[in-house]
């Protein structure tokens, strides 16, 4: 299938996005892709928008237009499929940046794991089916820089111009395998609102830390101040935290604090960020040595009747996916494991409702999974 690609259309101004908005509405399935920056910045943004209808290839810069809203409709209109290839990442960063609803989409990364594909890579998946080669390299470029490189628009155009094919000859393969029910219902539990209310807090982010035995309260509380003066620094220079300090460096620091700048570069701090930031660091130190301790993030534990069939669940699924091919949560997917295991249904019409939507994995497992939990009668 390799061919030679007219260049595609540039979208940065008004007068484009209308046009191509004009062509989306005509269409009876997009092809949809984003690229961020979350590499490159304190808070990511989606840099680049990419959608292939049967007419062309389209690539929008939301940097110079802003405002994308009149795309909304495209995506939560039913009668208009939306094929992206590993959707999930795309529609968090969607939702964040342009609140942007979802309906009837088809996710080429999720059919290809439901059928049992061992490497499931948009560059693997077209390689495989087409003979199409694309560059990797540029997963991680800065798509927030202007103007990108040809190379780049290239890049972003391949991830979605093949997307039509690649989604016909998957669903074939689906129907083959008596498992399109399946993938059509994972599409639409995809489109359904998520709390992604991620962005980032300064001072935030030494909460994930907070679980760890291996630090004393003291040690997180210098940790937690030390987090405080990176988010900050980070957010001034527009770069993600690991950037200015990193996370090891931190940990090594709360457990043996520095007093002097001479002693910064024992803990692994080059002469450049200790004329940059030294001070700063041993301040943060200074503070958290003197600060009121902070509180430890608390692990809700489970029961141990939970806990069990939490194991059981786990168990049966990873099983009978050895014997289908598929990793285990094609089988019941990682929410309703969770579920199933802290309220067990106490009959199938429960299970239902538990399950609603994914009646075709009831239909199929819902007895084993009753007898699993140890309701009576569940055949």
């Amino acid at each position: 299938m390799p061919e030679i690609l007219p260049p595609p259309i540039w979208v940065n101004n008004k007068q484009l996005l209308q046009q191509l908005r004009d062509d989306l509405v005509t269409q009876s399935r997009v092809a949809v892709d984003t690229e961020s920056n979350s590499l490159h910045a304190f808070r990511e943004q989606v840099c680049l928008v990419q959608f292939s209808t049967t007419n062309a290839d389209y690539l929008v810069d939301p940097l110079a237009l802003k405002d994308l809203s009149i795309l909304a409709p495209i995506f939560s209109d039913p009668k208009i499929e939306k094929i992206f290839h590993a959707a999930e990442y795309d529609l968090v960063c969607l939702r964040r940046d342009f609140n942007f609803s979802f309906a009837n989409l088809f996710d080429t990364m999720q059919a290809a794991r439901i059928l049992g594909y061992p490497a499931v890579g948009l560059d693997r998946l077209l390689g495989d089916k087409f003979k199409i080669q694309t560059d990797k390299r540029h997963q991680k470029a800065n798509w927030a820089a202007r103007p990108l490189t040809k190379e780049q628009i290239h890049y972003a155009r391949l991830d979605t111009h093949y997307l039509f094919a690649l989604r016909d000859v998957l669903e074939d393969e689906l129907r083959k395998k008596d498992r399109l029910t399946f993938a059509k219902e994972d599409f639409v539990r995809a489109c359904l609102p998520h709390d992604e209310s991620k962005q980032k807090v300064n001072g935030e982010s030494w909460g994930r830390f907070a679980a760890r035995k291996d630090l004393s309260l003291r040690e997180l509380t210098i940790l937690a101040y030390l987090c405080k003066w990176r988010d900050r620094e980070a957010e001034k220079l527009n770069r993600p935290p690991y950037k200015v300090i990193m996370d090891d460096v931190f940990v090594l620091m709360s457990k043996n604090p520095p007093v002097n700048k001479v002693d910064l570069s024992g803990m692994g701090l080059s002469e450049k960020q200790i004329n940059l930031w030294g001070e700063g660091v041993l301040a943060a130190i200074r503070r958290g040595m003197e600060a009121p301790l902070v509180e430890r993030k608390q692990i809700e534990a489970k029961n141990d009747a939970v806990l069990r069939r939490l194991e059981k669940l786990k168990l049966w699924r990873k099983n009978l996916g050895l014997e289908m091919g598929v990793e285990s949560d094609v089988i019941l997917p990682k929410p309703y494991v969770s579920a199933l295991a802290e309220n067990p249904p106490m009959n199938a019409a429960e299970l239902a409702q538990l399950m609603k939507d994914s009646p075709s994995r009831v239909e199929k497992y819902g007895a084993q999974i009753l007898k699993l939990l140890g309701v009576k009668n569940a055949t």
